[in-house]
């Protein structure tokens, strides 16, 4: 299910993707071929206006030739003036027309013969109107009617055809690129939009389909869920009575071995009198053997009697051995002990309260005060979050951690001890840090073991210190570890929840 969903997704990728390079191909296709349809449809537009601009300067050569033909005739002025305006305006708009047809070498050919024929034109033309005005309009009108006169008007009307020859040709090419520039563009449009359109659709569609995945994968969590409460509740009730049985055992075991460990006690109490008998009576007879003075009757009872010898050694190996007896029962009572006070913790319901923690171990470091000062220690506490949790489970804690962090500092080095704490997605995250010992790595789950203990083993305890702390810290819903090296020191974290309501302690009771 999962490498489907990969797969699915990294397909939704791909075609965003797509989708975007389209859209991009497409924007700049279309932007290069409107620049281009433009750019063809200035070319039409160019075309058109020589055109007229040709069409125009015919118009104006012919309207000086028919004032002039009518002024030869008639002498009437307004001949005369419209003569002169048609006349005025030829010279520019032939520069003009040359201006505009420079970018073809055919145009600028015809548009130089052009204006030397209308300036041939325009020079009879003011010859004949000059001979008017000397009263001579007889020769004027002679030359006006000379075939060359016809052959100048005709040679100026075939370059005017010439040039609009060409402009036609031109137009008809310049006009089918630009309708080809256009159904490309059209074209390219109309496959951008289909194929967005189409990466659209199959986008719908695979959203579809991980629409329907999530619904049916929601479902089956659900379900799941539901399942894992429901086994979850089971185990939890089965590790409950479990924990419960273990505890009542523990606690019948405990007051069951505390019989017998009183009796060994008392016998080794009434063994203890009975050597100081036994090795009087000795003491007795060897003096009697060796013909000493005899011991008065009180004797043994103030002072203990002189041995000598294999009677000597006899005696020290039994008070050796009654003293490895009862340092084993000593030790065994406190054994004991802590089995009854874990049963009894076990047992303890944990009330939840909101609780200072600067104030909380301010108290535990004050206690421990006078140890760290023979310890040559310092125990430094930063800043540190209020919670809501069980005070005396905190209290052991803590006490727990600062006592092992003093007990176990390095001989001869300043003992340096930091207390602080910080919050992080609904938790408060502690940290007890030292210079001491260090703990090897190997030894990290060892040291959270009930009875186990780990390093040199040169101060007193019984084992459970750690792993009382850790099952405490569980039963307040939260988590602990440890970072250390051996002559490293260590850093004891801590983690719990800001506001503990009091569940997890019935899950884990």
């Amino acid at each position: 299910m999962t490498q489907v969903s990969r797969r699915r997704s990294t397909l939704q990728i791909v075609l965003l993707s797509a989708g975007f390079f389209v859209l991009v191909a497409v924007s700049v296709a279309s932007v290069l071929l409107v620049n281009k349809a433009r750019e063809d449809n200035a070319l039409v537009v160019h075309t058109v206006e020589v055109e007229g601009q040709v069409a125009s300067l015919l118009v104006d050569i012919r309207r000086a030739e028919s004032a002039t033909r009518a002024y030869l005739l008639t002498s009437a002025p307004q001949y005369l003036s419209e003569y002169q305006s048609a006349a005025a305006g030829l010279p520019a708009a032939l520069g003009h027309l040359q201006m505009m047809t420079v970018d073809n070498p055919v145009q600028v050919a015809n548009a130089a013969r052009l204006k030397a024929a209308v300036e041939q034109r325009l020079a009879e033309f003011a010859l004949s109107i000059e001979r008017v005005g000397n009263n001579d309009t007889a020769t004027s009108v002679d030359v006006l009617r000379k075939p060359t006169s016809t052959d100048a008007l005709e040679a100026i009307a075939r370059i005017g055809r010439d040039m609009r020859t060409e402009e036609d040709r031109l137009l008809a090419a310049r006009t089918a690129t630009a309708d080809r520039t256009q159904v490309l563009a059209s074209s390219v449009t109309i496959a951008g939009s289909c194929m967005v359109l189409a990466l659209a659709a199959l986008s719908v569609v695979l959203l579809r389909q991980s629409s329907r995945a999530r619904d049916e994968a929601e479902a089956r969590l659900r379900d799941s869920n539901v399942n894992l409460e429901t086994i979850v509740d089971e185990r939890t009730s089965d590790l409950r009575e479990a924990n419960e049985e273990i505890q009542r055992f523990a606690y019948i075991v405990s007051h069951d071995l505390r019989s017998p460990l009183v009796n060994i006690m008392g016998f080794t109490s009434e063994l203890e009198e009975l050597r100081g008998d036994i090795f009087k009576r000795i003491a007795t007879l060897n003096r009697t053997a060796s013909l000493a003075p005899a011991m008065p009757e009180d004797a043994t009872d103030v002072a203990e009697p002189e041995l000598e010898g294999s009677d000597k050694q006899l005696s020290d190996d039994f008070n050796e051995s009654l003293g490895f007896i009862k340092s084993s029962i000593a030790k065994m009572d406190r054994l004991i002990s802590a089995i009854l006070n874990l049963t009894r913790e076990g047992r303890r319901e944990f009330k939840p309260e909101r609780i200072d923690l600067r104030e909380l171990i301010d108290g535990i470091v004050k206690t421990v005060a006078h140890q760290a000062a023979e310890a040559n220690a310092t125990v430094a506490v930063g800043t540190l979050p209020n919670i809501v949790s069980d005070r005396l489970a905190l209290e052991q804690i803590f006490s727990n951690l600062i006592d092992n962090a003093l007990k176990y500092l390095k001989e001869g080095v300043p003992g340096e001890i930091a207390i602080q704490g910080r919050t992080k997605l609904g938790f408060a995250i502690f940290e007890v840090t030292d210079n001491g010992r260090g703990i090897d790595p190997k030894d990290h789950q060892r040291i959270f073991d009930l009875f186990r203990r780990a390093g040199t083993q040169d101060k007193p305890g019984q084992g459970i210190g750690l792993a009382h702390v850790r099952a405490l810290v569980r039963r307040l819903g939260g988590t602990m570890s440890v970072a250390s090296e051996l002559h490293s020191g260590s850093t004891f974290t801590i983690t719990l929840p800001i506001k503990w309501s009091g569940r997890n302690r019935d899950k884990a009771s």
